[in-house]
């Protein structure tokens, strides 16, 4: 006969934040430990035996730095509590839980969710130069305008510069209507995205307006030196090795850049080889750059997301 444990919890927030939608997290515990776990009004009902109800045990534990403040539990921290109990870096993940990188304009706590992640965030910190490179999803662009947006707010950087292929394979903004930022605001949508989520649209306004903000395309980037500026380049994939140089050589004096993209997205065409594919290779042992590589474990976005990036792995790989 299984054993059954009453796990009590310190609210119903708690209880809710720790359960998930529909129970959905509870039912994702007993998958990975074999237990049965239902939620009683502020209780959580494990059964099993005693070696998993342990198991379950440590794992809310590892979580309670989200539960036990009513914050929501997602199926990424629940994977990479799971993975740190059984690796033993129960320490590391602890770690990541404690540094909280942000809180965006609804008092949300903005931090790593997996170790891939956290290891990105420590590169971006200590290099001038940080290649993200993996799937859809994984956090890639959205870290580094956090990071970008605290240290501009901080004042330890002048400005911020945000760009990307502004078409597929070619950048013709000639042939969309108005001035040239209504011809790319719908391809730098995802950056505006990210910095409203820390600062009001009109305080935006105000330091794009003073350039203190910059967002255009890879082509505005010709013949200038980026000093003083934290430059995130998006979608690098889709850069040629010429425009890819350019950037990279743009870096000046107190600046940091962040490339990112996903080598199994490419838009360029069949006989254009990728800047980032490129860079990769000439640069991945040279001193003071760092190449940080993520994978569909490391996908933040809705669950589906990973198994849909996951199936088409396996599709491409056939």
């Amino acid at each position: 006969m299984p054993e059954i444990l009453t796990f009590p919890l310190p609210s119903i927030e708690s209880a809710i934040a720790l359960a998930g939608d529909q129970e959905s997290n509870l039912k994702l515990i007993g998958r990975q430990t074999g237990t049965t776990l239902v939620l009683r009004g502020q209780e959580i009902m494990i059964s099993g035996t005693a070696s998993q109800i342990t198991r379950v045990q440590k794992i809310f534990s590892a979580l309670e730095f989200g539960w036990k403040v009513g914050q929501s539990i997602s199926e990424v921290d629940i994977k990479t509590a799971i993975h740190a109990l059984d690796t033993h870096q129960e320490e590391a993940f602890q770690a990541i839980q404690a540094d909280g990188l942000a809180r965006n304009r609804r008092g949300d706590v903005i931090r790593a969710k997996t170790f891939k992640q956290r290891q990105y965030v420590e590169a971006v910190r200590k290099h001038s130069l940080t290649f993200g490179i993996g799937p859809a999803g994984t956090g890639k662009t959205y870290l580094a305008a956090v990071l970008a947006i605290q240290a501009l707010l901080n004042n330890e950087y002048e400005r911020l510069i945000l760009t990307r292929p502004a078409v597929e394979a070619g950048e013709k903004l000639g042939f969309l209507p108005g001035d040239l930022q209504q011809k790319v605001n719908p391809y730098l949508r995802p950056l505006y995205d990210a910095l409203y989520e820390f600062v009001d649209p009109e305080k935006i306004t105000n330091l794009m307006e003073r350039q203190v903000i910059e967002i255009a395309p890879i082509a505005y980037m010709r013949g200038r030196t980026l000093s003083n500026a934290f430059v995130i380049v998006d979608e690098a994939q889709n850069t040629t090795p010429a425009q890819m140089k350019m950037l990279l050589t743009r870096l000046g004096f107190k600046s940091k850049m962040v490339v990112t993209g996903d080598l199994t997205q490419t838009d360029l065409p069949p006989n254009q080889a990728s800047g980032l594919q490129i860079a990769e290779k000439i640069l991945r042992s040279v001193e003071g750059i760092e190449f940080c590589y993520f994978s569909k474990a490391d996908v933040i976005r809705h669950p589906l997301v990973q198994r849909i990036v996951e199936a088409y792995e396996i599709y491409e790989h056939q």
